[in-house]
């Protein structure tokens, strides 16, 4: 196993470091549940890390040591030594671990003050009672019927001598209807995702790892479909997240939407949006069996046909959410007239703040404009 320094790759951990007087194997996984997503799921390299990370911080005690954490990870299931290649390998159970943590980490401190399931802009008969009300309607339900509210009404506008409750006077509460969201999931794998020893891939896999738990457990209706994108475009499955690696691609940004297209045509709901993560501006096309590349500037060629498939989405209805974790003018200049023909929404975002951006605009995205 060669050493790896992680002074030199500038990486910091010190929010997942376990306290040496509570040293436990909830606490050890928490740390090592980090370190499989920047090793793109190779546990053998993320237990190296935690080696020398151990011997950096000394948090291993007598009581719980590193030893007992391998143990404990193979008896409870996280870890493989017996695959084909002799090597240790993670479970499927601790792909989901990943994603939970992911999802935790990213969207946890938002849940108390989150919408709560399915919230959505129109109002009128559904699940979730609102503390919105609004005057009574022929045909809404009575036990939508706001007692309290109702007879103040009927205080003001009559007097309490002569207190008699009108129709003018009734009010319901609000309700919200639950709506299915089809959401394509787009990430950039091109290799300017590492450049210059900046790493935007891993908060990117950690936003769609945290975007899927949440979609399964809050929202199991709905539907996230995730691709990547670089020379090519094409899906990838939920367990493979923990495992994705940028490639020496360049960004044929027009590829991934393309193929997002295509799979929303089969979501049988109205509600469809696409969200992609990228730091770069489209410089390649797929031609016959080759590729257009231009790495300069803004290629008039490559962007043409990018912001044709804008224009489509719109008339398709399903908007694009573009966050750019990248300052390149170049950038800039490409997703402001992106966002502007696909009527879209656009977001240029620092590392630490992209869970919290795609969270919010996921939420709202997903929400109907016309009210019943």
């Amino acid at each position: 196993m060669a050493f790896v320094n992680l002074d030199a790759v500038h990486f910091i951990f010190s929010k997942y470091l376990p306290d040496p007087r509570q040293a436990s194997f909830e606490s050890f996984l928490k740390l090592f549940l980090e370190l499989l997503t920047y090793t793109s799921g190779d546990a053998a390299e993320a237990l190296e890390w935690l080696k020398q990370l151990d011997a950096q911080h000394q948090w291993s005690q007598d009581s719980y040591g590193l030893g007992d954490f391998l143990r404990d990870l193979k008896s409870k299931g996280y870890l493989d030594d017996k695959n084909e290649k002799g090597e240790i390998s993670i479970t499927p159970k601790t792909e989901q671990a990943i994603r939970r943590h992911s999802f935790e980490e990213l969207f946890g401190k938002l849940k108390k003050t989150s919408d709560g399931n399915h919230g959505t802009k129109h109002l009128g008969q559904g699940h979730e009672q609102e503390y919105d009300t609004r005057a009574f309607q022929f045909g809404d339900s009575l036990d939508q019927l706001d007692v309290s509210g109702s007879i103040h009404n009927a205080y003001l506008n009559h007097g309490i001598d002569q207190f008699e409750l009108q129709h003018d006077d009734l009010q319901v509460h609000e309700k919200q209807h639950l709506s299915h969201m089809a959401t394509v999931l787009m990430i950039d794998i091109s290799h300017s995702m590492i450049l210059y020893g900046e790493d935007r891939i891993t908060p990117a896999k950690k936003v769609a790892m945290g975007l899927a738990e949440l979609i399964q457990t809050r929202y199991p209706k709905d539907s996230l479909d995730i691709i990547v994108f670089g020379n090519d475009a094409w899906p990838v499955q939920l367990k493979d997240l923990p495992y994705l690696q940028v490639g020496p691609y360049h960004t044929n940004t027009c590829a991934g939407l393309e193929l997002a297209v295509d799979i929303l045509r089969k979501r049988k709901t109205s509600n469809k949006q696409i969200i992609m993560i990228t730091d770069g501006k489209p410089t390649c096309l797929k031609e016959g069996n080759g590729y257009y590349k231009n790495s300069f500037g803004l290629d008039q060629k490559v962007i043409s046909k990018t912001l044709n498939m804008a224009a489509q989405c719109r008339r398709l209805k399903i908007p694009v959410t573009t966050f750019m974790i990248a300052s390149d003018p170049y950038l800039q200049q490409f997703v402001q007239e992106f966002t502007e023909i696909n009527k879209g929404k656009a977001y240029y975002s620092n590392l630490d703040g992209l869970g919290n951006f795609v969270f919010q605009d996921f939420e709202n995205n997903r929400r109907k404009n016309i009210r019943s």
